[in-house]
């Protein structure tokens, strides 16, 4: 994997939100990193489901049921 497509910032903001009052760069930089792989298996489910419906476009309904069945794993 060449580089993040996630800015590290935003997961700071998120382990704080989830209660952490501190959290390292390298922490949020492998959060940024799982959160991709995840996204990226999302997409391909989606991506999978809208070409099943005969659809070039990846739509949110697809998005949403890709994640469902992604996290129920």
């Amino acid at each position: 994997m060449a580089g993040l497509e996630l800015a590290v910032a935003p997961m700071h903001r998120l382990c704080k939100k989830a209660g952490a009052e501190r959290v390292s760069e390298a922490a949020a930089k492998e959060l940024a990193k799982e959160l991709e792989k995840i996204g990226i298996k999302i997409a391909k489910e989606a991506l999978d489901l809208a070409m099943y419906a005969g659809r070039k476009t990846i739509k949110a309904k697809d998005i949403e049921f890709a994640a469902e069945k992604t996290m129920r794993k």
